[in-house]
C-alpha cells in the first residue's frame, strides 16, 4: 500500500467499539486544542501520577536506572528517574500529536540534520534501515521525518481493532508514499529495503534469547536482536543510526541523522550487536532523562545469572515506609 493505505484502512465503527472511539475522541481534542506548553506540562503531570498508580513500571524504572548508573547517588537517581517518568508522560501527548495534529502546526516544531545520509544512499540504489532508539520522543519524530522523508516503520498488530486502525492511520497520513509493516512480516520487510525503502527500526529491547546475542549495554550483558545484521545483509541495504530528542525547555524537537554504520551486516553478528549496543548508550548517557526506562531491557540473562527485576517481598509495613521514603527524596 502506498498513498492508498491511509485511505483504504476500514476504521471499526461497530457499537461495541463506540466506548474506545470516545477516549480516542478526547485525546484528539486535547491534542488539537491546546497549546504545545500546556500538553508538556499535563504530560509531566500525567507522567508523575503514573508513576504512583503503578508500583511495578516506578519499580522497573528505578532497578533500571540503579543498573545503569550506579557511579550516580541515590538521590541523582532518583532525580533522573521522576525526570523520565515525566518524560513518558509528554510522549502520551506527543503520540496524540503525531497521529491527529494538523500537519501545518507539526511542521513548526523541529529540526532535522543528516537527511544528505539518507539521499546518498537512495542515489547508490540502496535501501535504509535507521537504527533508532527509544527515546520517548520516538513517535512524534517518526511523524516529523515523514513530513520530510518518506519511510516505513514497524507495528505491533494490537487486539483491539480500533487502535490497530488509528496507530496505523496516524503514522501512514504524513507522507503518502510510507507504509505500515507488521513487525512479523520479514519478507516484507526485505522487499522494501530491496525497493530502496527506509525502515525505522530501534533495536533497543529485549526479545528474549531466540535471535539474541548478549552484548554489553552500560557493562551489563544485555540480549541484543540480531535482526539488524540480517536485514542488511539480505536486504543489501545501509545502516543510518539517528537520534531524536525534546529540547530541555520544551519548545520543539531535534532530529539528527549520522553516517551510515558500513561495518554492521559483514557476517560478525556478535561484533554488530556491540557497535549497536555502544551507539545506544553513547545517545542515551547524553540525554538519560528523555530514556524509556520502564522497559526490561536486562530480562534476558545468561544462564545462571538472577533476575534483576524479580521482586522481594518484605512486610507491607516496610515496603510502605520504602514507598514514602522515596517520595521524600523527589
Amino acid at each position: 500500500m502506498s498513498q492508498s493505505e491511509a485511505d483504504s484502512l476500514k476504521a471499526p465503527l461497530h457499537p461495541k467499539h463506540w466506548p474506545t472511539w470516545c477516549v480516542f475522541g478526547l485525546w484528539w481534542l486535547l491534542v488539537v486544542l491546546l497549546p504545545l506548553p500546556i500538553q508538556m506540562w499535563l504530560g509531566g503531570k500525567l507522567g508523575r501520577l503514573a508513576a504512583r498508580l503503578s508500583e511495578r513500571r516506578a519499580r522497573i524504572t528505578r532497578k533500571n536506572l540503579e543498573l545503569c548508573f550506579p557511579e550516580k547517588t541515590e538521590q541523582e537517581r532518583e532525580a533522573l528517574f521522576w525526570e523520565s517518568m515525566e518524560s513518558a508522560g509528554k510522549g502520551f501527548f506527543e503520540s496524540g500529536m503525531a497521529w491527529f495534529g494538523p500537519q501545518w502546526r507539526l511542521r513548526r516544531w523541529y529540526t532535522i540534520e543528516g537527511l544528505e545520509h539518507l539521499q546518498a544512499a537512495h542515489d547508490e540504489g540502496k535501501g535504509v534501515l535507521l537504527l533508532g532508539i527509544h527515546f520517548t520522543t520516538i513517535e512524534i519524530c517518526a511523524a516529523f521525518i515523514n513530513q520530510s522523508y518518506s519511510i516505513d516503520g514497524f507495528y505491533r498488530p494490537h487486539k483491539n481493532p480500533v487502535y490497530e486502525y488509528v496507530q496505523r492511520w496516524g503514522r501512514v497520513r504524513h507522507n503518502p508514499f510510507s507504509h505500515t509493516i507488521p513487525r512479523s512480516d520479514v519478507r516484507g520487510i526485505i522487499r522494501n529495503l530491496r525497493n530502496k525503502r527506509a525502515i525505522n527500526y530501534a533495536p533497543d529491547q529485549d526479545y528474549g534469547k531466540k535471535h539474541s546475542v548478549f552484548a554489553p549495554f552500560f557493562g551489563i550483558p544485555a540480549a541484543t536482536v540480531t535482526a539488524p545484521s540480517q536485514l542488511i545483509r539480505v536486504g543489501k541495504a545501509k545502516a543510518i543510526p539517528y537520534v531524536t530528542g525534546r529540547h530541555s525547555d520544551d519548545s520543539g524537537y531535534y532530529i539528527r541523522f549520522y553516517p551510515p554504520m558500513d561495518e554492521l551486516g559483514q557476517g560478525d553478528e556478535q561484533a554488530d550487536a556491540e557497535l549497536i549496543n555502544a551507539f545506544v548508550e553513547r545517545e542515551v548517557r547524553r540525554n538519560p532523562g528523555q530514556y524509556l526506562w520502564s522497559h526490561r531491557r536486562f530480562k534476558t540473562r545468561p544462564d545462571g545469572e538472577k533476575d534483576f527485576y524479580r521482586v522481594e517481598h518484605m512486610p507491607w509495613k516496610q515496603r510502605r515506609l520504602k514507598q514514602e521514603q522515596q517520595r521524600k527524596r523527589k
